[in-house]
């Protein structure tokens, strides 16, 4: 997996089982062009067909000043409305294909964090911010609105009244603000976001595959349905990690007090 090669963006193995994608356009504040949409849409679908033996990805950007800026305005500079939607089709179908990225995946929000670049952290499972991290929707001012997903996702992770304000107003926020409000998991300091964010990647790598898997797709339903259909799916979520041997080595694992050694099977 980790062979994977792409114009705009760097892989690595930090630890085992672990994939850290960078985001690598940093003379431009890793701005999202259409190259960089296209990578991102082609590693997501890569990690849906095939996780080889990555159970946890962690996304950043290159350098110390931005996670990703958003769109790469000088690029769509002089856009015409049709070339304007069809690279917006990529950065759908890139979106998309993060939605159903079955591997847990996880923002380390290392810098500015606009537009695009919020709305691309928002479809991960869970930020990690550095301190000095700064976010916003500032699309109104621009003449637009999020469109991959944003007003969907923000929404669901501080609530309307909230969301409102931060699109409406176009008004930056703090790390520490995103956390309050509940868009952020945690802030640390700068030169410790890897490293926390290896921590916790160190214990979800622990869970099953299959496990995890099944507990993501069942949160993702819960946010987004009532709970008698909710419950329903979690059910069958459930009955799908019972003939699995990971199951049986879980179970004789804990009986001999030892760590389990999970193969995904």
């Amino acid at each position: 997996m980790h062979d994977l090669k792409f114009e705009t963006l760097s892989l690595e193995s930090p630890a085992a089982h672990v994939t850290q994608v960078t985001l690598n356009r940093p003379e431009v504040l890793n701005a999202l062009n259409t190259q960089m949409m296209l990578d991102l849409r082609d590693l997501f679908t890569q990690f849906y067909v095939d996780q080889g033996t990555c159970r946890m990805l962690i996304l950043t950007g290159a350098g110390t000043r931005a996670f990703c800026s958003g769109g790469d305005l000088k690029q769509r500079n002089g856009m015409s409305d049709e070339v304007w939607r069809q690279q917006h089709a990529v950065l759908e179908q890139m979106i998309r294909a993060a939605m159903d990225c079955p591997v847990p995946l996880m923002a380390a929000v290392n810098g500015s964090c606009f537009g695009g670049g919020l709305e691309l952290a928002l479809v991960c499972d869970f930020i990690y911010a550095a301190a000095t991290a700064r976010f916003g929707f500032p699309e109104g001012r621009i003449g637009i609105m999020p469109g991959a997903a944003g007003t969907q996702n923000l929404v669901r992770a501080c609530g309307v009244r909230r969301a409102k304000e931060i699109t409406l107003s176009g008004e930056p926020f703090t790390a520490a603000e995103g956390e309050q409000w509940g868009l952020v998991n945690k802030v640390v300091e700068p030169d410790l976001l890897l490293q926390q964010a290896l921590e916790i990647s160190a214990s979800i790598v622990k869970t099953a595959p299959v496990s995890a898997r099944q507990i993501k797709k069942s949160l993702n339903i819960a946010s987004n349905t009532d709970f008698a259909t909710g419950y329903a799916f979690e059910i069958e979520a459930y009955n799908r990690t019972v003939p699995m041997k990971d199951r049986l080595e879980g179970i004789k694992a804990f009986n001999e007090k030892r760590p389990p050694v999970f193969t995904g099977e």
